[in-house]
């Protein structure tokens, strides 16, 4: 009893210790600023039709071609036709939002509302009533997962501006809004973990990370300061991890996020090199103090860094001033500049550093490339009905595929198989059959001679540094 007595007791005063200790260090209350910025987010619901990959389907039909009627109803259950065509679905999706104008404009990731036919998005209003309308795809910047929404009729909407995420400081407690697995206006509180985080999904990573709460759902939300700013997008997780998130700074979003809004097409600079990090040994062999900067591999005839001066082995180590860490960190300064525009880059060479100016040419995206190059491109094989062109040197670099592959799609023709099996315009086609392919001549060979006799093609395609298999049928 005595004992019991004394752990009562202990209890007790942990508790009070425990509350005087939460008052001592002041811990953020989170309510008002929720209250505040909540009806400006949005749940955004998304359906495209998408239709069944692979070959099984046509190997299939062919099979139960003479089956008796009503066999076709049986087969269909399973996810076949008997006619050979493949059955559509609607897809589903859901994704989070924020408004940023009060007359309806809203910003969130690509990839929520990539490839949607239907875009629903639903405002929660302060009486308590929840009003849903379809949104108008603006624009969209693949490369750094941004996207521009509208919806009509709306003038008095609430809305948040962006804030400086450059002036966060690491610890700094930050909150999320969103819709993670459709349980909309879901708030989590943290800090910031960390910046420049470098996750590879894609060419200008530069995320902002985060143990505030986030799942899937949440893509597309804001991540707020304490005054109620838009400091981050909320964008990736990885899934294995807990407290670990990822958001797209605020000063590189607005940048895109303003270019879309004025119908200008997004553009970034472009100097035309191959770059690498400074390695430790590369810093002692080239008599550099520390292993920092971007080492140019090459330079490209006739681009900007050449016309500049600009040398092989040189290391660049500050552009306009800044200091460049890594080869990461010189991809966003100079894509972050206007083409056409002037910028001094510092290199080092021959144990000293110059100062080069440079005119920045434009940078080209694989969708860009694809939507510019149709008059250039070659039909690859009528079979497949798409149309390709090699891919030039500085796409290679951009999407690190190896000198002696690639074919970019430049086109996909409706009602044909690549269509069927979601191949798209920009997509990298690195293999037919397990054979590297460069040429137009080489992936029609091998359709004609493989993939006819064998009734399907398989091609290994690269999508935004996503490697997979692809599977085509063809008729006999």
């Amino acid at each position: 009893m005595f004992i019991k007595r004394c752990l009562a007791g202990l209890l007790a005063v942990t508790f009070v210790v425990t509350a005087q200790f939460a008052q001592a260090i002041n811990l953020p209350d989170f309510s008002e600023l929720a209250a505040k910025s909540g009806p400006a987010v949005v749940n955004i619901n998304t359906e495209k039709t998408t239709t069944s990959g692979g070959g099984s389907e046509e190997l299939f039909g062919e099979m139960f071609r003479n089956m008796p009627p009503g066999f076709d109803k049986f087969f269909d259950q399973f996810g076949g036709r008997r006619d050979g065509k493949r059955p559509q679905s609607k897809q589903k999706s859901l994704g989070s939002g924020f408004l940023v104008s009060a007359d309806g404009y809203i910003v969130t990731n690509n990839h929520v509302v990539a490839d949607a036919d239907v875009i629903r998005v639903t405002l929660d209003q302060k009486n308590g009533k929840s009003d849903s309308f379809t949104a108008t795809l603006i624009g969209a910047d693949e490369e750094t997962d941004l996207a521009l929404l509208k919806v009509d009729g709306k003038t008095d909407l609430p809305f948040l501006v962006f804030g400086n995420s450059d002036a966060l400081n690491v610890g700094e407690w930050l909150l999320a809004i969103g819709n993670p697995f459709g349980l909309d206006h879901t708030v989590t509180a943290g800090i910031l973990s960390a910046k420049n985080r470098n996750i590879h999904a894609g060419p200008f990573d530069n995320f902002l990370q985060t143990d505030a709460s986030i799942n899937p759902g949440n893509s597309g939300g804001p991540l707020l300061n304490m005054q109620g700013q838009v400091v981050g997008i909320n964008t990736a997780i990885i899934a294995s991890g807990q407290g670990i998130g990822f958001a797209i700074p605020s000063n590189m979003a607005a940048k895109i996020i303003d270019q879309i809004k004025s119908g200008k097409k997004v553009s970034r600079g472009w100097i035309g090199v191959t770059i690498q990090d400074v390695e430790e040994n590369a810093a002692k062999a080239l008599g550099m103090k520390d292993a920092k900067g971007a080492l140019i591999g090459s330079v490209m005839e006739n681009e900007p860094a050449a016309k500049g001066g600009m040398k092989d082995g040189d290391v660049i180590v500050a552009v306009d001033g800044k200091d460049i860490d890594d080869a990461s960190a010189l991809l966003r300064a100079i894509a972050e500049k206007t083409p056409g525009s002037q910028a001094v880059i510092k290199v080092w060479r021959d144990g000293k550093t110059m100062d080069l100016t440079v005119t920045l040419g434009e940078r080209q995206s694989t969708s860009q490339a694809a939507a510019g190059s149709k008059g250039e491109a070659k039909q690859s094989e009528g079979l497949l009905g798409i149309s390709v062109r090699p891919l030039n040197d500085a796409e290679r670099r951009d999407m690190k595929i190896d000198k002696n592959e690639g074919l970019l799609i430049v086109d996909v023709a409706a009602n044909k198989p690549a269509a069927d099996v979601d191949l798209r315009p920009g997509d990298v086609i690195l293999k037919a059959n397990l054979k590297p392919v460069n040429t137009s001549a080489a992936l029609s060979k091998i359709v004609n001679e493989e993939g006819v006799k064998r009734g399907a093609i398989m091609l290994q395609i690269s999508r935004r540094g996503d490697v997979a298999f692809r599977t085509v049928p063809l008729g006999k």
